[in-house]
């Protein structure tokens, strides 16, 4: 048997007419043609990858916080003032009582 799906044929005349021999066994001459037993050869195999997609859904809460700042901006502004005081002093001279 022949693996590789070679077969060598060999031609022989035989009472003038062309017979056909095959390296595997004797061919079966008839008005139709040779037969020959079917020839098994090595298994093939082929790969089909199917991906299957699925939503998932996720309910995920979403809170909003709002946080106001209040900011004092402290300003000085100078205000000016003037006071007046007056001192009063008496002198006395020396005398006599």
């Amino acid at each position: 048997m022949n693996f590789f799906n070679e077969t060598s044929v060999q031609e022989t005349e035989i009472n003038g007419t062309n017979q056909t021999m095959m390296n595997n066994g004797c061919c079966n001459n008839t008005m139709m043609g040779c037969s020959n037993p079917p020839i098994y050869e090595c298994p093939q195999e082929r790969v089909c990858h199917r991906y299957i997609n699925y939503e998932v859904p996720h309910i995920m809460p979403m809170n909003t916080k709002i946080i106001n700042h209040h900011v004092y901006k402290h300003t000085y502004r100078p205000l000016y003032t003037c006071c007046e005081e007056n001192v009063c002093e008496n002198v006395f001279e020396p005398r006599c009582f």
